[in-house]
């Protein structure tokens, strides 16, 4: 076996596919039947030629890929990969670092630490926050919350790394109506329930009404707020929250899974003000920062708390003692893990400051396009295009659903739908770099036609 050849016929099936974005349909075109049976059958009793693996593997998944990496991808919040992180990552795979300690590779862990100083930088946090590179919001939620538990029980005169949970004083949270299932699911993880939550009403945009905030004090609390609802993109008032948080002295946790990233541009960080006041923090970098899944981050304004939480030692280990040297799983949930500091740098210098500043207000501008075009042939915008998340309707619900479905398979485009104030309706995120106006003319085309309109811009 010849590995630069293998290598060769790697990129060039990256090439094609890459090439193939334009002009092949957004949606997958075989069912699951299918792709089992081109994938599937016995095991092999004997090894196979890795070259004749690889063009076996390319042409059976090919009809089974989503053009996720599209310019006319918007499903979800998915970003695609800039092509700097997209090579770094396959660079980090035939690197082959176990990013857990500094002694397992010195590159992945001060790549770590200087990425960690250029994010806290771009997104306004304090210079000396820690931080830990995760699968995505949802381990950064665990991660971050795990750090707030300590915090907070600790204040109490409760040593959980010592104790657990049986018998600690309760930990109130108190979150939004319409935060993200994530931070519920981080509880959970957790050992804190439902029955621990205490919900404040949200507005009509999702934001939390901060006037009806509870009383903050009296026992350990934290309190979540929110920077981009998941529907409509409409962020918290994060500096009320703040104020309430530092007055009672409960912890404040931001979960800024995309609409943090607002903080990285000078026309939209005003939407996320006072999220620089929080104890702690979530973004993804798969989101708006563009690196290849799974990418994400959580933040931590208490270093002792968060590696109190995280860290672990043994006797096996080569920890090190020289505090530029960072052990990951100090900081980290995973023992052993992916180096995804690599592709996180790649991405922050081939951007820059200016580059992320324009990805993120270039987006939002699209989506505000996207609701121009289909406001004016007869749909109803129901949100306040304030990022880059459109929620529209068709007449009713039902009406809308059947659209949805109507795009995804002329394949044009792909959205998603969700449930909002009792009746469906449809999602548009924008958050790829490769997204074009043409993007977003063609796609806005697709759906009126969808929808039985016609454009009127």
């Amino acid at each position: 076996m010849n590995e630069r050849e293998l290598f060769r016929q790697v990129a060039d099936y990256a090439g094609d596919f890459v090439e193939t974005l334009e002009t092949r349909p957004i949606r997958a075109e075989a069912d699951v039947s299918a792709l089992t049976t081109a994938l599937g059958g016995p095991l092999p009793e004997d090894p196979v030629d890795p070259q004749a693996v690889l063009a076996a593997l390319a042409e059976a998944v090919e009809p089974g890929l989503v053009a996720m990496p599209s310019g006319r991808y918007f499903g979800f919040v998915i970003g695609g990969g800039v092509p700097a992180a997209v090579a770094a990552d396959m660079l980090t795979s035939v690197w082959d670092q176990n990013a857990g300690l500094y002694a397992g590779g010195p590159a992945a862990s001060v790549v770590e630490e200087v990425c960690r100083g250029w994010l806290a930088d771009l997104l306004g946090l304090p210079f000396d926050v820690s931080v830990a590179f995760v699968t995505g919001a949802q381990m950064a939620h665990v991660t971050a919350l795990a750090a707030a538990r300590h915090h907070v029980l600790a204040q109490a005169g409760w040593d959980i790394p010592e104790n657990g949970l049986a018998g600690a004083p309760p930990i109130r949270v108190v979150v939004g109506e319409k935060r993200h299932v994530t931070v519920d699911r981080a509880l959970r993880l957790l050992g804190i329930g439902a029955s621990a939550l205490e919900i404040v009403p949200a507005d009509d945009q999702g934001r939390m009404l901060v006037g009806e905030l509870p009383d903050l004090g009296g026992g350990p609390t934290i309190v979540c707020g929110q920077s981009g609802e998941v529907n409509t993109g409409a962020c918290d008032d994060l500096e009320a929250i703040a104020d309430a948080a530092a007055e009672a002295g409960a912890w404040f946790h931001v979960d800024g899974a995309f609409g943090l990233w607002a903080a990285a541009s000078p026309a939209l960080r005003h939407l996320v003000r006072g999220a620089e006041r929080a104890d702690s923090w979530t973004t993804d970098a798969h989101k708006w920062l563009n690196v290849p899944y799974d990418s994400g981050f959580a933040f931590c304004a208490h270093p002792d708390a968060h590696r109190a939480a995280i860290g672990v030692t043994a006797s096996y280990l080569i920890h090190a003692d020289d505090k530029r040297e960072r052990d990951q799983m100090d900081w980290t949930p995973e023992f052993s893990r992916r180096a995804r500091g690599f592709a996180v740098y790649a991405a922050l210098r081939s951007l820059g400051r200016r580059g992320i500043a324009d990805l993120v207000e270039r987006s939002c501008a699209h989506a505000r396009r996207f609701a121009e075009l289909l406001d004016a042939a007869g749909a109803s915008i129901l949100n306040e295009v304030v990022l880059n998340q459109v929620l529209v309707r068709f007449g009713d619900g039902e009406h809308t659903r059947d659209v949805i479905r109507r795009v995804q398979e002329d394949g044009t485009c792909w959205l998603s739908g969700t449930d909002w104030h009792g009746e469906h309706a449809m999602r548009i995120s924008v958050s790829n770099w490769r997204t074009t106006e043409d993007d977003v003319e063609r796609s806005a085309a697709a759906i009126l036609a969808a929808a039985g309109l016609h454009s009127r811009v």
